[in-house]
């Protein structure tokens, strides 16, 4: 995991953590065509709309159905929660919390402190998110701070996108591209599925856990960031593996991973409400209410 810190100094997981995860189907990774949009003049990324958390980083989202007097979500990272990394296997579903963020402008200058009132969804089982109700509308933000929310992708990352990860915490971006897809990740005692392979430029550091990973041509976020292997070992804490179909670990030293958010918007209804028995939701229900 790009582990969470705590002030300056790393835990012993890049973000509690340096995970970035989603549980491995037994298939291979589809291959994707050519980035549809790769021959457009990408957007320029900036940090508007990104968030600082005490350990990782995050942004503010909005579903594509969200309205403008919703209240506002804040996504980052399972293994950032303010309780704790999620053990495999772990949902959390709406719980209190009064976390703080940190708003960003598109220069990365602090525009105050927007908070939470709830833990809308967070795991580590099969993806690595964490999704926060605040306590304010995208509109009472776009009017206090003109801040706009960064848009989920709905469609699957490609192989070949141009992207930039976006640190809210360091107030760094990483660009690179989609090198692949890992159809399983596993890291420690955690599994994730058909995760985001990047090209080597983006060395993401702990810190960086929730980063929101924007697809260049769109400006939509396509993934979120959350784990890199640090040191060469084979699926360990800080050091994820990938898995094929017959059991063998594939190893990637200096690599990072991402976790896909194209689905979460399926788990979404009016108001931004959660509904994980929404058609076509696949996100992971905890373990009372699996069927």
């Amino acid at each position: 995991m790009n582990r969470p810190l705590v002030g300056t100094l790393a835990t012993a997981v890049l973000g509690a953590a340096a995970l970035v995860g989603t549980v491995g189907t037994a298939h291979a990774a589809p291959q994707r065509a050519a980035h549809p949009q790769a021959h457009h003049k990408a957007k320029a990324v900036d940090f508007a709309g990104t968030v600082a958390l005490s350990n990782c980083s995050g942004s503010v989202v909005k579903m594509p159905t969200s309205q403008p007097d919703d209240p506002a979500l804040v996504m980052s990272n399972g293994h950032c929660l303010e309780s704790g990394m999620p053990g495999a296997g772990e949902v959390v579903v709406d719980q209190p919390s009064s976390r703080s963020f940190t708003l960003l402008d598109k220069s990365a200058g602090n525009l105050g402190r927007i908070k939470a009132t709830r833990i809308v969804y967070a795991t580590m089982t099969d993806t690595d998110v964490s999704l926060y109700q605040t306590n304010t509308t995208y509109a009472q933000i776009q009017q206090k701070y003109g801040i706009k929310p960064l848009e989920l992708a709905t469609e699957h990352p490609t192989k070949g996108a141009k992207i930039s990860v976006v640190s809210g915490y360091w107030k760094k971006t990483y660009t690179c591209g989609v090198d692949g897809f890992a159809p399983t990740l596993k890291e420690g005692d955690w599994t994730w599925k058909d995760s985001v392979r990047y090209t080597p430029e983006c060395k993401i550091i702990g810190g960086t856990s929730g980063s929101p990973v924007i697809d260049n041509a769109t400006g939509k976020v396509t993934a979120i960031n959350n784990t890199s292997n640090e040191s060469g070992e084979k699926c360990t804490l800080n050091n994820p593996c990938e898995v094929d179909e017959k059991g063998n670990a594939t190893v990637h030293q200096g690599i990072g991973y991402a976790q896909e958010i194209y689905g979460i918007p399926k788990c979404f209804g009016a108001g931004n409400k959660l509904d994980l028995n929404a058609a076509g939701c696949a996100l992971p229900k905890p373990a009372a209410t699996r069927r």
